[in-house]
């Protein structure tokens, strides 16, 4: 079943169009791999995905059903999102930032139980970070916050985790232990839909890639299709260049 689905979607604001013509499908158990240039449209995508932004034009279901007939709260319960970069502006521990994801879970005017603090806890260490769980959420780096984002997402319990850019504060361990993480997800049944500016990472975790410039996506398909020669196209670079930089391309 499509747990996300877009058509003919037209993307952006009232007066300044981002993208259109955008066709998208996630499955259950499917990571969908964002790649494209800055300033292409993939955050303003993923707004619209979530309903932050309204769309222009087109539609957009979850879980069959159209955006609008959902309330916040009961989407919440099917998409998190994991954004590039959030600094924060409360002084609020790490554990109380994570604990913020089981809010969809909970009845309106309730705390958290001691099973939504068991379950925040469980994701931070999920992520390699319970020992931050009591630091002030502001004043720790910004790649221990964008973990902390993550492990916020995943204690939403949500079918659909957007994620973008999420390795981009990263160092080079954390890296790889959220590209583990999101195929431990993915063979766990959620449908992941993500953007990175890596094209290494995603023909490590993708099932398929979709390439967006300029709004509009110009291919979309297996791994297969991130080549030399596309990626050179789709960033403005040279192809041999690309090739000689990730050898593990298809034709590189």
């Amino acid at each position: 079943m499509n747990v996300l689905e877009a058509r003919g979607l037209a993307i952006g604001y009232r007066h300044r169009p981002v993208g259109e013509d955008i066709d998208l499908v996630l499955d259950a158990g499917e990571v969908l791999c964002l790649l494209g240039p800055n300033g292409g449209g993939k955050t303003t995508l993923f707004r619209t995905l979530l309903g932050i932004l309204p769309p222009l034009s087109g539609t957009v279901r979850v879980a069959g059903r159209a955006l609008a007939d959902w309330s916040r709260q009961a989407l919440a319960t099917q998409l998190a999102y994991v954004p590039q970069s959030h600094a924060g502006l409360f002084a609020f521990t790490v554990e109380e930032v994570v604990l913020m994801g089981r809010t969809a879970r909970l009845p309106r005017f309730s705390t958290p139980s001691v099973r939504d603090r068991e379950m925040s806890q469980a994701c931070l260490a999920r992520l390699g970070i319970g020992h931050l769980a009591d630091r002030v959420y502001t004043e720790i780096s910004g790649g221990e916050r964008q973990l902390a984002l993550i492990a916020r997402a995943l204690a939403q319990e949500a079918a659909v985790l957007i994620l973008d850019e999420p390795t981009a504060s990263l160092d080079f361990g954390n890296q790889l232990r959220v590209l583990k993480e999101i195929d431990a997800l993915k063979r766990q049944g959620l449908a992941i839909l993500m953007s990175t500016h890596q094209p290494e990472h995603a023909l490590r975790a993708a099932d398929r890639i979709a390439l967006l410039k300029a709004g509009r996506i110009v291919g979309q398909g297996p791994r297969a299709l991130a080549t030399a020669d596309r990626l050179a196209e789709l960033y403005g670079a040279d192809a041999g260049d690309v090739a000689r930089s990730l050898p593990q391309l298809a034709g590189a």
